[in-house]
């Protein structure tokens, strides 16, 4: 079951969808350079020059969904490379606000698309904009409310009406996405979670994901960027890193105020041993640090978890030394995150009561974060690297 939540929240997360134009390509700008409260402004405005267009209501809804997710240090690449991702995390906390707004978006894309399968039942559109609303409400109940079985069923409602598309028009390359990563972490899931998905229709196979993410980076429209990233994650987790490199090299591109995407790239320089490449992109980030609102925390915790990553502990000592000098600058997911990698930097070089210490500090700055709980462990067993591949 746990296995199945974490498909339900990986399938649609990056589905923005809409035909091309003016004011919803200014809002899709500020959602992927991480401007989330200038998106949601957009996207509204959007909805009131036309509120009988269901896309624009999903779009005002994910842009409240990701909001939240920024806020709270969750849109890191561990969403799909981590093993256990976001059934080890907590609820996430919305304001009353975000949850009106994302509330009644939702409600009123599902009305629309309703009402518009209602007049013409293939209205592959319609069908669309309603999987794309399932989607976003599965994310949104499971990590705000941490709900297992109505997520499960929102996302499952939501791969049927996208395999209904492309069984109507199979160049509907955009509707691929949510097959894609459906196909690729229900191949992925463990034996006796895929016997149990069986029994509820759940198929999969990671190589047919892999592809159909890959149609949709080629041949998509609205989702060719949201397939890149997603790919370039997958492929990290696969070790097959140099695949990934030209994904994010052309997302970071397309939009260069998005320092996620920026560090993505330079761990995936970091897992291939490419030392200036992967520092390049820290240096890019330092500079736009100002710009972006980046704590020089923030930065440093960056560089330092590029540097454990090369196996250069001295290096990430000093870094992660002044990402934890001030922790108050960072949220509690990223301040964990940074004691943890002191500790593991730390117990490189032998200094074990030294590292002990910071994996405690990750417990107390974070006890209920993936990082917090993974401090847990090294506190009575020291952290051994792994080799890169």
């Amino acid at each position: 079951m746990r296995g199945l939540v974490f498909l339900s929240l990986l399938v649609p997360m990056a589905t923005l969808c809409g035909p091309p134009d003016p004011l919803a390509e200014a809002g899709f700008q500020h959602f992927y350079n991480l401007e989330y409260d200038q998106a949601i402004e957009v996207f509204g405005r959007k909805n009131v020059a036309n509120d009988r267009d269901p896309a624009g209501f999903n779009q005002l809804a994910q842009s409240v969904l990701f909001q939240a997710m920024f806020a709270h240090g969750a849109l890191e690449s561990d969403l799909v490379s981590a093993s256990d991702p976001f059934v080890s995390r907590p609820k996430l906390p919305v304001t009353e606000a975000q949850k009106s707004r994302f509330e009644g978006a939702i409600e009123r894309a599902i009305e629309l698309s309703q009402l518009r399968i209602q007049a013409n039942a293939r209205d592959t559109r319609a069908l669309y904009t309603l999987g794309v609303a399932l989607g976003l409400r599965a994310n949104w109940n499971y990590l705000v409310h941490k709900a297992w079985l109505d997520p499960l069923r929102d996302a499952t409602h939501a791969r049927k009406l996208h395999n209904q598309i492309t069984d109507m028009d199979p160049n509907y390359a955009d509707a691929r996405l949510i097959q894609g990563m459906h196909d690729y972490v229900v191949g992925s899931l463990p034996i006796t979670i895929k016997m149990m998905g069986a029994i509820a229709g759940f198929r999969g196979d990671r190589e047919e994901g892999m592809r159909s993410l890959r149609k949709v980076y080629e041949q998509g429209t609205v989702n060719r960027m949201d397939a890149a990233v997603l790919l370039a994650a997958i492929l990290r987790r696969e070790k097959r890193q140099a695949e990934a490199v030209p994904l994010l090299e052309e997302v970071t591109t397309r939009f260069p105020r998005n320092y996620l995407f920026r560090y993505e790239l330079a761990l995936l320089h970091a897992d291939l041993g490419n030392r200036t490449k992967a520092l390049q992109q820290i240096d890019v980030i330092d500079k736009m640090r100002v710009k972006v609102s980046l704590s020089m925390e923030r930065v440093e915790s960056m560089k330092g978890a590029v540097l454990l990553q090369m196996h250069d502990a001295d290096g990430a000592i000093v870094a992660l030394a002044k990402a934890t000098a001030k922790t108050d600058h960072l949220d509690a997911n990223t301040a964990s995150q940074a004691w943890l990698r002191y500790g593991q930097a730390l117990d490189v070089k032998g200094r074990r009561r030294e590292a002990v210490n910071a994996y405690r500090r990750a417990t107390q700055v974070g006890p209920l974060t993936a990082s917090g709980k993974e401090a847990k462990d090294y506190v009575g067993s020291r952290y051994k690297p792994k080799h890169s591949s």
